[in-house]
């Protein structure tokens, strides 16, 4: 089965920089494309990013465009999330999530996605 596990989340102050690790197992992880989400206490889940199976194209939310990057590696399975200039509403658990299906054309859609990671926590203080 899929095994998503996240890595590297943590506290930091405002302003400052984390790199989010997401390794995955039981897939063929470069024919899927790889999203980023989280979800601040009270509110609904939401996509952060998503990059397809090639890294060819990317999105991003508005509220993140700019400060955050996605990437990933396909020979070490692994997806990444730099966020930088981190503010305090950034504070949420995040996940890392994989496509339902190979080659998804929904794979920037929150939609699109069927596997999920646990989650690991981002904190950051003003």
């Amino acid at each position: 089965q899929v095994q998503l596990v996240e890595s590297g989340g943590g506290l930091v102050q405002a302003g400052g920089s984390l790199r989010l690790s997401c390794a995955a197992a039981g897939l063929t992880f470069s024919r899927y494309a790889m999203g980023w989400f989280r979800q601040a206490s009270g509110k609904e889940r939401e996509i952060l990013a998503a990059i397809n199976w090639s890294s060819s194209s990317i999105y991003y939310a508005n509220s993140v465009n700019g400060r955050f990057t996605i990437s990933r590696d396909n020979a070490k399975n692994t997806v990444y999330l730099q966020m930088n200039s981190l503010k305090p509403e950034d504070t949420a658990v995040y996940y890392c999530a994989c496509a339902s299906k190979m080659y998804s054309s929904n794979w920037a859609a929150a939609t699109g996605y069927g596997y999920w990671g646990q989650g690991t926590q981002v904190t950051v203080s003003s």
